[in-house]
């Protein structure tokens, strides 16, 4: 038997949807809801699903705010794994090339989950015997500045669980988070919360106004984050369909005890819209959601990153409620986030359904069974896991994205 790969994921079974990530193929909580999913897909008609909720309905954001209108008009976003090593090979930030537009660097995680206290370091020669100085990497940031890239701390990822539970947690969050900024001159934040770091409270059942502690007290630590370094502060973020699409169909608790996770990150991206630069969900290592069509979609083709995308560019019903709409997002804060590799992720699709995904949102062809709710010929781009993972694989996936885009 082949061994498994030894990047962020191993392959989950069809029978019992399951999420990974990390640093090398180290299991992760189960998503039980995507399992309620998968089997209410066989019971639940579509007639009974909520109507689409079109685009010309729901409020828009501005765009171009937060750092948006210093990114190219279409940009790729990659994960460098800069604190581990694993199968993929270790790439310095040097060795990044033009390509990637933001470099998310993998990953701050806290000294407990419940701390706030936020550590970040360069990968430990013995893991990663060609790993740079602190200079060297000091003098990588300034270089991909100067040549107009972005570089992001990410925080999270699977072993990264945050959970803001007090408003000193919350203080402890921003000062540990501002002294990484400041030592390594960065650009911004990517938010990367996984597993349990996110969920909500039985009575928090609307996105508009949270009151679960850990959603609050992370949305008032960014916003300090950004009051605190201006309109350049880059800031992004990048939650699983778990966290976002499914709260279509569940959002939270709910009546029934589902997954308090369910739909968790609403209210964070709803509350920060303003502030936010970019928005890439994980289309990948997903289990299957029902997109606007009423229809349960599974990852692994251009009908998933299409309709999973229509969702945030027209805005759709939370808890199946059409009077309580999540509002769209502007196609210029929104890029659709891909596995660079097979190696890399459940639901890796080659570059043919990448550009079949693309074509359909941002020019209305080819869609296939899926017809989105609009065309968003400014879609912002793509993000990879990882820029490790497609160096591996000679580049394949930010090649295929320079030859779309030009």
């Amino acid at each position: 038997m082949a061994p498994p790969p030894s990047g962020r994921f191993r392959p989950l079974s069809p029978a019992r949807p399951r999420r990974l990530r990390g640093r090398g193929p180290r299991l992760r909580a189960a998503a039980a809801v995507f399992a309620l999913a998968a089997s209410a897909a066989l019971t639940v008609p579509a007639a009974a699903a909520p109507a689409p909720h079109r685009a010309a309905d729901a409020p828009r954001a501005v765009a171009g705010a937060s750092g948006s209108a210093a990114l190219p008009e279409h940009a790729l976003v990659g994960y460098l794994h800069t604190s581990f090593a694993n199968g993929s090979g270790y790439t310095r930030l040097a060795d990044v090339p033009d390509d990637w537009d933001i470099i998310d660097l993998a990953f701050g995680e806290p000294t407990s989950a419940t701390s706030g206290d936020i550590r970040f370091g360069l990968c430990p020669q013995s893991e990663c015997p060609d790993v740079e100085s602190e200079e060297e990497f000091k003098a990588a940031v300034a270089e991909k500045q100067a040549q107009g890239k972005k570089v992001l701390l990410s925080i999270g990822g699977q072993n990264g669980q945050v959970r803001l539970t007090t408003t000193q947690a919350r203080d402890t969050f921003v000062s540990s988070v501002s002294s990484i900024i400041d030592k390594y001159g960065l650009d911004g934040l990517d938010i990367d919360f996984e597993g349990h770091s996110l969920s909500l409270d039985a009575d928090d059942t609307d996105f508009r106004n949270p009151t679960t502690p850990v959603i609050v007290n992370l949305i008032s630590a960014i916003e300090s984050l950004k009051a605190k370094y201006g309109d350049d502060f880059t800031l992004t973020m990048a939650p699983e369909t778990f966290f976002v699409q499914l709260g279509h169909q569940r959002y939270g608790p709910g009546p029934n005890g589902g997954d308090a996770r369910a739909g968790a990150y609403l209210p964070v991206i709803h509350a920060l819209r303003d502030d936010l630069t970019l928005l890439h969900v994980q289309d990948y290592n997903s289990g299957p959601i029902m997109g606007l069509d009423g229809q349960y979609h599974q990852m692994g083709s251009a009908d998933f990153h299409i309709a999973m995308t229509d969702m945030l560019l027209a805005g759709f019903p939370v808890a199946g409620d059409a009077d309580n709409v999540f509002p769209a997002l502007p196609p210029e804060k929104v890029a659709i986030g891909m596995p660079a590799t097979s190696q890399a992720g459940n639901g890796y699709v080659p570059p043919g359904e990448v550009n079949t995904a693309l074509d359909c949102l941002t020019k209305g062809s080819d869609c296939g069974s899926y017809q989105p709710h609009g065309t968003w010929p400014a879609l912002r781009g793509l993000m990879a896991w990882s820029v490790n993972w497609d160096r591996f694989n000679d580049w394949e996936f930010s090649k295929n994205f320079t030859a779309y885009f030009g």
